[in-house]
C-alpha cells in the first residue's frame, strides 16, 4: 500500500511508503481520549474511572484504576488548568507572557519555583541538542500559526530577523531569578511544557495513594505503576499522517512515560509545500531532516518531552546517540520511508499481539 502524501521544500519531494498490513498493530480497544500526540492506549483489563477536558489546546484524560474518588480527578484538572494558566506563552497574565512582555531595560525576572524549575530544564535540553532545540524560539514560532485559521508562511526576511534572536546562552537561571543578557529573548516552553505537567499530576496522584493510573496530556502518556492485574500498559504509537486508530507499532510499558513529536501534529500544506511545527531556530522553517517522528520511552514525562523535540531536531544519527548515552531512556525513530529505528534496549519493550 503506498500512501499519497507528497512533502515538498523546495524542489525536493518525498513519496512515502506506509508499511504493509502485517507490520501494523490495530487498536484493539481505547478508553482515554488523545489527540495530537502520537500515542494511543489500548487494552484495559478493569473498570476504571475517567475524566477528560480541553486544556493544553487538546484533550486532557486522566484514568485512574485503583480509586473510586472523582475527587482526585477533578484536582488533577484542575492541577492542570493552574499550570496552563502560569506556563502558557499564549495567555496574557501567564508569567511566561509576562516575562516575555518585560521592560527592554529589564535584565532580571523574578518568578515562582514552577515556573524557574521548567525553564532550567528547558535551558538543559538546549544546552545538550547544542541549540537544534531551544527553548528561546518564541520570536520565530510567534510567526507560525499551525492551529488558527491563518495559516501563512512567513516571510523569510521575518523569519532571517527573528532567528537572529534566538539563542538559550543569553539566558540564565539563579533560584528563582530570570536573567537575560538580551532584551530580545522570549521564552517558549510548549514543547516541555506537557511532560512537566504530566510529572506534577502523577506526584499529586502518588501522594494520595493512587498505584495504577494513566495520565494523558493530548497524546503525552504517562503512566502511574502498571494495570490492577499486574500486566503492563499497552501504548500504541500512532502511524504518521493516518488516523489516530491506526498504529505503526505499540510498546508495554509500566511506571514510565511515552511522548512522541512528530510532524504530523501539527502542519498545513500550502501551494503544494507542506510545514510542519518542529522549527528550527537558525532558519525559522520547519526541520527538514528526513524525520516522520521521535517516540521517547523514560521514567519522567518532562524527559520524553524534552528529548522527543531535541532528537528529532538533531536528526537520525546524532538524535540517536543522545538516547543511548541517557540512562533509562528509549527511542523509536520513524524515518520517511516508514521504518522504525530503534535506540539500544527499546527493542525489548515492543508489544507482539
Amino acid at each position: 500500500m503506498v500512501l499519497s502524501w507528497f512533502w515538498k521544500k523546495g524542489t525536493v519531494w518525498k513519496n512515502l511508503r506506509v508499511l504493509p498490513p502485517k507490520k501494523m498493530v490495530p487498536a484493539v480497544f481505547l478508553l482515554a481520549v488523545f489527540a495530537l500526540g502520537g500515542c494511543q492506549i489500548r487494552g484495559f483489563s478493569k473498570e476504571p474511572i475517567s475524566k477528560s477536558d480541553f486544556l493544553l489546546n487538546t484533550f486532557v484524560t486522566i484514568t485512574i484504576y485503583d480509586s473510586r474518588d472523582e475527587g482526585l480527578l477533578d484536582e488533577s484538572l484542575k492541577l492542570c488548568r493552574e499550570y496552563e494558566n502560569q506556563l502558557s506563552r499564549t495567555l496574557e497574565t501567564s508569567e511566561i507572557s509576562r516575562m516575555n512582555n518585560r521592560d527592554p531595560k529589564t535584565k532580571t525576572v523574578a518568578v515562582s519555583h514552577t515556573t524557574a524549575e521548567l525553564i532550567q530544564k528547558g535551558l538543559e535540553f538546549s544546552a545538550c541538542s547544542h541549540g537544534a532545540f531551544d527553548i528561546t524560539i518564541e520570536p520565530v514560532s510567534s510567526l507560525w500559526d499551525f492551529s488558527g485559521a491563518s495559516k501563512k508562511v512567513p516571510l523569510k526576511s521575518q523569519l532571517e530577523e527573528a532567528a537572529a534572536k534566538v539563542d538559550y546562552r543569553q539566558v540564565s537561571v539563579e533560584g528563582n531569578q530570570v536573567q537575560f543578557a538580551s532584551p530580545d529573548i522570549r521564552i517558549e516552553l510548549g514543547a516541555i511544557a506537557k511532560g512537566y505537567i504530566a510529572d506534577k499530576i502523577k506526584e499529586y496522584l502518588v501522594g494520595q495513594g493512587v498505584e495504577h493510573a494513566l495520565i494523558n496530556l493530548g497524546g503525552n502518556v504517562l503512566c502511574i505503576g502498571d494495570k490492577p492485574d499486574g500486566s503492563p500498559f499497552y501504548i500504541g504509537l500512532q502511524m504518521p499522517f493516518q488516523d489516530r486508530n491506526e498504529t505503526i507499532a505499540a510498546v508495554a510499558v509500566r511506571d514510565q512515560s511515552v511522548v512522541t513529536s512528530g510532524i504530523y501534529e501539527r502542519y498545513f500544506e500550502t501551494d503544494g509545500t507542506g510545514y510542519h511545527h518542529i522549527l528550527n531556530p537558525n532558519t525559522g522553517f520547519p526541520y527538514e531532516n528526513g524525520l516522520l517522528s521521535v517516540t521517547i520511552i523514560s521514567p519522567k514525562s518532562v524527559d520524553g518531552d524534552g528529548f522527543s523535540t531535541a532528537c528529532f531536531s538533531l536528526g537520525l544519527e546524532e538524535g540517536m546517540a543522545l538516547v543511548n548515552r541517557t540512562e533509562d531512556v528509549y527511542g523509536y525513530f520513524i524515518t520517511e520511508d516508514y521504518q522504525i529505528h530503534y535506540s539500544e534496549g527499546a527493542e525489548q519493550l515492543l508489544f507482539t499481539p
